[in-house]
């Protein structure tokens, strides 16, 4: 075995000193060296900063000061082998599996040395490793509102959303897809090695989930989160009506913050201007109390303009979701045409009732036997719908079952919010009412199992159940119809369980439809 080269040290190190000028010892006891091969000079380099930051002593050089030696892909006889080679060693020092060091780093102290950490049981852990194995569609997968690996899903949500925001939507999809992955394991991810053979991971992702397993967090996505791009797309898009696009123009022309918006003189759409009155409530999230108050509303304004009317709340909510950033509600009525005109007569209603701060309504622009079975790839549906912002009474919260529960979880939106927001107008918060974000849609019955299962979400569960229609089973499925183009026709469809029939899936309950 060839010896570790030994490099010059840099200007932050004096003769074999462990740390650098700065970074103060917290643990004398404990002398650490990273031998260099199979990891790498740079990666090297990069643990052994991170670990004087943290306060050990991790030495350029070995030497017979040193109590553990750190290696990774390495076997015990390797490392000896290496040891017996040295002129200077030490009797009893520790040889130990990178795994202890990204642990100590994690705990900011040398945690206690496990067998698992020892380098000579490496090989017998490394066989021990639990193997995972799903599905290569999420629309085959269950996936729970909880999972076993929150830090890494949430990395690569962040990722996606910053590359969504950048309009690389490839990327952003790629995200997404290795998140709802990791989401579906049955347990947490301790080993690179036990991701092996599964769909959806590419390098991009790997190397960000590598380097949060070994060194407690990823610098491209601390990078990301602390960029001032990011976090100014991220209060701007935040306005209702302002997508990235725009809020990509406001940024090149030196706009990064809602107040230098507003004295921009940037000429705002109605919705927009709604948007930015509101800033404040509507990046508030919504509590699932206060969804079921607004539908209480709603279904009483539907159901006095239409009889027999029916009602859902769909989105999250109905994936199990305890707060959201909007609420969403499908109405029909069990006449195939009676919810012609529909909207025209809600809306009027809570216009009427003072319910509505701002309202916008499409029409219904679908027509099967003109448009066909081909979709765009966004998917976007085309029903009749109102985009809105409920005024919603504060004093109805207390008139929930758990009244407290919906306290606790206001004071904690409000302290949660984007410090980055430039919090627009205090008096919000003194007025008896608050803006939340309302979609309307109406879907005839024939198509309302559709819309059901498209309106129910979540986004990428939607876009994978298109992609299996399409790749595997010869069908173009929309939030209107589903069409086999084998036989060239309409499959009809009165449930969700239908669908899934007529796709070849195992029904999915809308719970654990959240890839």
């Amino acid at each position: 075995m060839v010896p570790l080269k030994r490099r010059k040290l840099g200007s932050s190190h004096t003769g074999n000193a462990g740390t650098n000028s700065g970074d103060e010892v917290k643990f004398p006891q404990v002398v650490l060296f990273l031998l260099e091969r199979k990891m790498g000079a740079s990666r090297r380099a990069f643990l052994s900063q991170l670990g004087r930051k943290k306060g050990f002593q991790v030495q350029e050089l070995f030497s017979e000061i040193v109590t553990h030696v750190i290696c990774e892909n390495n076997s015990g006889e390797e490392v000896r082998t290496w040891l017996d080679s040295q002129a200077s060693s030490r009797p009893g020092a520790h040889l130990l599996d990178i795994s202890w060091y990204t642990e100590s780093m994690r705990a900011g102290q040398p945690v206690e040395i496990l067998d698992r950490h020892k380098l000579q049981e490496l090989q017998i852990s490394e066989a021990e490793v639990i193997m995972f194995s799903v599905p290569s569609y999420a629309c085959q997968r269950r996936t729970s509102l909880e999972n076993h690996n929150t830090p890494l899903t949430e990395a690569l949500s962040l990722l996606a959303e910053n590359a969504e925001l950048s309009e690389d939507d490839g990327r952003g999809v790629a995200f997404r897809r290795a998140a709802a992955v990791l989401k579906a394991l049955p347990s947490p991810v301790t080993s690179m090695s036990q991701l092996k053979g599964l769909p959806c991971l590419g390098e991009h992702s790997l190397r960000v989930i590598k380097d949060i397993l070994e060194n407690g967090s990823s610098i491209e996505v601390e990078s990301t989160k602390n960029s001032e791009r990011y976090n100014a797309l991220k209060v701007l898009t935040g306005i209702f009506g302002v997508g990235s696009k725009t809020a990509e123009r406001w940024i090149r022309a030196g706009i990064h913050s809602l107040h230098q918006l507003q004295d921009s003189g940037q000429t705002l759409n109605r919705a927009q201007q709604a948007g930015l009155e509101h800033y404040d409530d509507i990046n508030q999230p919504v509590t699932k109390a206060e969804a079921d108050v607004i539908g209480e509303i709603v279904e009483k304004a539907v159901v006095s303009v239409l009889p027999g009317a029916q009602i859902v709340l769909t989105g999250g909510f109905r994936r199990g979701k305890l707060t959201g950033h909007d609420v969403d509600f499908l109405i029909t009525h069990p006449e195939e045409g009676r919810e012609v005109g529909l909207m025209s007569k809600v809306v009027s209603w809570l216009e009427s009732k003072g319910f509505l701060l701002y309202q916008k309504t499409t029409r219904n622009s679908y027509l099967e036997s003109k448009d066909g079975p081909g979709r765009p790839a966004s998917n976007i549906d085309r029903f009749e719908r109102c985009f809105s912002i409920f005024k919603l009474a504060k004093e109805k919260e207390t008139r929930t079952k758990d009244p407290q529960e919906v306290t606790e979880n206001r004071v904690s939106a409000e302290t949660d919010q984007n410090p980055n927001s430039d919090k627009l107008m205090n008096k919000q918060t003194d007025t008896p009412w608050r803006a939340v974000r309302v979609d309307l849609v109406v879907s005839p019955i024939s198509q309302f199992a559709f819309a059901l299962l498209g309106w129910t979400g979540s986004k990428l569960f939607e876009r994978e159940l298109r992609r299996w229609a399409g790749h595997e089973r010869s069908m173009s499925l929309s939030s209107h119809a589903l069409f086999d183009n084998k036989k060239g026709r309409y499959l009809r469809a009165s449930s969700e369980e239908e669908i899934f029939a007529h796709l070849g899936l195992e029904f999915i309950l809308p719970s654990e439809r959240n890839a």
